[in-house]
């Protein structure tokens, strides 16, 4: 099974405009919360040019065995970061839109990993299956015996 790859533009988009919102903030909030967000952002990056990399070596398909530890990792930084927003989201001067659009970008992530660690916990099982003599398939059933 292959998933198909992921465009994350939007959610990039989305976080340009927080970074500008930052920049609008107090002088001592503001150069905090750039730091503090200019980390978590690399971090984010950093998970989402993994799962490209995973997409561009399957010529646009994602491998859901190599695409499910990177897209849970993606999830656990998004959530680092929403957990960030929520905090600090009168320090920062972030508005509630910013921050529920970085909570739907989030939620997209987690539908993803979990389309991807299904489809690779039913590819494991179904290479199992053929391990163990199965050929991926059921044992045909078993034809009754003696007169019909």
């Amino acid at each position: 099974m292959i998933i198909g790859a992921i465009n994350f533009p939007r959610a990039l988009a989305r976080l340009s405009f927080l970074a500008a919102l930052l920049a609008a903030g107090g002088a001592h909030a503001q150069q905090s919360c750039q730091e503090d967000f200019q980390k978590l952002t690399e971090k984010r990056m950093a998970g989402i040019e993994a799962l490209n990399a995973i997409g561009k070596a399957g010529k646009g398909k994602m491998d859901p065995e190599a695409a499910c530890p990177a897209a849970r990792r993606l999830v656990a930084i998004e959530t680092e970061m929403m957990n960030y927003l929520s905090k600090n989201k009168e320090w920062c001067n972030i508005p509630d839109n910013v921050a529920d659009g970085f909570k739907d970008a989030r939620g997209k992530t987690q539908a993803f990993a979990a389309q991807a660690c299904a489809a690779a916990a039913k590819m494991k099982e179904m290479r199992d299956q053929a391990a163990a003599g199965g050929g991926g398939m059921m044992a045909p059933p078993k034809l009754p015996a003696g007169p019909l």
